[in-house]
């Protein structure tokens, strides 16, 4: 009756490793902070009395601090990150998606010695390679693996970055960070409202992999943005690209608030450009016109683009000029551009694979429409997955491609004439 079942033994021995790695880590991260307070105390006695009341992380939504700090504090997304002129930046090498998501977690790791990487598998390098040789350069203690508890995960990542360090956490597919979502609203999204700002778990960054990637059928092709965009109090990214990955990324780990950054896993190895070598960072909360035009505005974010950009292409060899958005950061969403974008060509329309009904495409258009309705010359249109779960063999019926697209294009077009 009382015999050990050794597949609860193994988990249960698992979850003792992870948490003695936790310990271990957690006693360095004290040490490191110890070692700054005691740097930034030794300059003077104002100094010291700063550094009394004033924690790295105890920073608001706004990028403000509730004292003055010793010195300027890294920048919240908010505050003073520019877009990067990535002619300036130097030699660049060509990387797939994937590995731009390993240079940016390799890059926070030699930056941040309080940051560290876990989740399932992440220590031989996580079923797309994201992480992949962390484990060699920094060791056990900063990239290790975790049991299979999307909500211990999670939780880890919001404890550990709550004493000041910074979590990479990873959750395999975000068709299963639903497990996670009593720690990612409940606590990572409220940890700093409800102590008044006294602390926060602004060091936490969850990635997952999401969207269609041509065979995950009902549990690993779901793109899970909607939900997580109902949440106050975290940010949500999604990059469209390697470069873009990268810089996001790292304005991600670097941000003084969560992150939710869902990875599209269809482009790890799909989607490669020339990527700058150099440390940047994209701010967050900003779009970006990829292409500038004068008669349509499309709007989307992530694998999207792609297809949205063949629309475009398709458009122009009928005549008609498509300005095309990546929102690029998801909550909070930039609605100034989509709105002035719009004001100049009167016609929008959102595209993006999660179905139809409360997707995140529903809060552009009810925002465009109070904001620009005098501006519209046509119905907003919405080219989306369709409310049934994903497919396997209808996949290709179910994805809001380029065609569906082009089509959205032409009606908005008849009907403005």
């Amino acid at each position: 009756m009382f015999r050990t079942n050794s597949r609860f033994a193994n988990i249960h021995n698992s979850m003792r490793s992870a948490a003695a790695a936790s310990r271990s880590t957690l006693n360095s991260v004290r040490r490191v902070i110890v070692h700054r307070r005691y740097r930034q105390s030794s300059s003077s006695s104002a100094a010291t009395a700063a550094t009394a009341s004033w924690h790295p992380r105890r920073l608001d939504q706004r990028g403000t601090t509730t004292t003055t700090p010793p010195r300027v504090p890294s920048p919240s997304f908010s505050a003073i990150i520019d877009e990067p002129n990535y002619d300036a930046l130097g030699p660049t090498s060509r990387l797939n998606f994937f590995t731009a998501v390993n240079v940016a977690m390799r890059t926070a790791m030699r930056t941040d010695p309080t940051a560290i990487v876990f989740g399932e598998d992440v220590g031989f390098g996580g079923v797309f390679r994201c992480s992949q040789d962390l484990l060699d350069e920094f060791g056990p203690h900063r990239t290790f693996n975790t049991p299979l508890s999307e909500n211990g995960i999670a939780g880890m990542a919001v404890g550990y970055a709550s004493v000041g360090g910074t979590a990479i956490a990873e959750v395999q597919f975000a068709d299963y960070i639903f497990p996670a979502f009593d720690q990612i609203v409940n606590e990572m999204a409220k940890f700093r409202y409800r102590s008044g700002n006294q602390w926060n778990c602004g060091g936490v960054t969850l990635r997952t992999p999401c969207g269609a990637v041509g065979h995950g059928a009902l549990y690993h092709s779901q793109s899970p943005e909607a939900y997580l965009a109902h949440t106050p109090g975290i940010v949500v990214v999604m990059p469209r690209g390697p470069r873009c990955a990268k810089g996001l990324l790292l304005s991600s780990i670097r941000s003084k608030d969560p992150v939710v950054f869902l990875e599209p896993k269809i482009l790890y190895r799909s989607a490669v450009e020339e990527v700058p070598d150099a440390d940047y960072e994209i701010p967050l909360g900003k779009a970006e016109i990829v292409l500038p035009g004068s008669d349509v505005t499309l709007v989307g974010w992530g694998a999207q683009l792609r297809r949205l950009q063949v629309a475009c292409e398709l458009a122009e060899k009928e005549g008609v000029s498509c300005e095309l958005i990546d929102l690029r950061t998801i909550l909070p969403w930039d609605a100034d551009c989509v709105i002035n974008s719009v004001k100049k060509t009167g016609k929008l329309i959102v595209s993006h694979e999660a179905p139809l009904t409360c997707g995140f495409g529903a809060e552009v258009v009810a925002t465009l429409q109070q904001d620009c309705f005098f501006h519209l010359e046509a119905p907003i249109q919405r080219v989306c997955g369709y409310d049934t779960p994903f497919g396997l063999v209808f996949e290709e019926h179910y994805l809001p491609d380029e065609k569906k697209n082009l089509d959205a294009i032409r009606r908005v077009m008849e009907f403005s004439k």
